[in-house]
């Protein structure tokens, strides 16, 4: 049987919000099977659970940021994807995380603290099948077009890939690799994905700052490039670091699905909107997807059936 998995023990993280700035402690939790992954917030007078799923999506203008039933209102929790990224790369199901903020720490801009922080805990498989959302027909969306076109999509796969391309206009990112393709059967999660780090062009950030956003990011938790160039002394983590942070992205957004994913992930310029736009389509159609478990690891996908290595 592919089994679900939490973690062995408790751990903790501190650091910032990287728009807000402030100080954030994370304290992440084993939780029974089926709970699925539960933020909860810590810091309010009486604390509020905010379970993941794509009704909890509230907002995805530069992060995902989830909150109650998706009310704008209520209290949120956002920059959720490398964390949720992290979960779907050890093939975690069920978490409870616990959060002193409004929004998680960004740690060094990428997955590969938070998968440190699980691993440190241990993984453990727990008594209840694993269960997988498998998509049965090709879904869709796109947004504008010409230069401005953007589309991502699922499709039918025993698996499940991610791929992803993007096109800026600017030299230093279009030096580097723009396409990518990455199997989650592979293993190789760690390896490939999760040291990439979020970027952004400075001419953004001194906007966004402006507005009071970006407040916590720095070169020690972000890759900055200007009109010509990584500013970052130590360079880039992969020839390819940005697409495959774009892949980071996309592979905690999916993982709001709320199961892990059977599909051919696809996507051209996509991002967190697109990215929720596409879950919610999926779940919108019943005769598009199903929830499926292996009771033998014989008739899994290759590769899901194996606890990663310790780190």
């Amino acid at each position: 049987m592919l089994a679900q998995r939490t973690i062995q023990s408790i751990t903790r993280a501190v650091g910032v919000g990287i728009h807000s700035g402030r100080k954030v402690e994370l304290v992440l939790r084993p939780a029974p099977v089926n709970t699925g992954l539960v933020f909860r917030r810590t810091d309010l007078a009486q604390p509020v659970e905010i379970p993941v799923n794509p009704q909890a999506v509230c907002d995805t203008r530069m992060a995902t940021t989830i909150s109650p039933g998706g009310d704008p209102g209520a209290p949120k929790v956002q920059t959720i994807e490398h964390l949720l990224s992290a979960c779907a790369g050890l093939g975690l199901d069920n978490l409870y995380i616990d959060i002193s903020a409004d929004e998680v720490p960004i740690l060094d801009g990428s997955a590969a603290s938070f998968v440190y922080l699980l691993q440190s805990a241990g993984l453990q498989e727990q008594s209840f099948p694993k269960r997988f959302l498998r998509v049965k027909k090709t879904v869709e969306v796109r947004r504008g077009e010409g230069k401005r076109l953007m589309w991502a999509r699922l499709q039918p796969l025993h698996g499940y890939t991610l791929t992803f391309e993007i096109e800026f206009d600017n030299p230093a990112v279009a030096a580097t690799g723009s396409h990518y393709t990455f199997d989650m059967g592979s293993g190789a999660y760690k390896k490939e994905i999760a040291r990439a780090r979020t970027f952004g062009m400075t001419s953004d950030i001194e906007l966004m700052r402006s507005r009071g956003l970006t407040l916590g990011g720095n070169m020690d938790n972000a890759i900055v490039v200007d009109d010509y160039k990584v500013l970052n002394a130590e360079g880039l983590r992969y020839d390819d670091e940005f697409v495959k942070h774009k892949i980071l992205d996309a592979i905690g957004d999916m993982q709001v699905a709320g199961h892990p994913l059977l599909a051919a992930y696809t996507s051209f310029k996509g991002g967190h909107a697109l990215n929720n736009e596409l879950l919610r389509a999926l779940l919108a159609d019943p005769e598009a997807w199903e929830i499926v478990e292996f009771h033998h690891a014989k008739d899994a996908p290759a590769g899901f059936a194996e606890l990663p290595p310790a780190w």
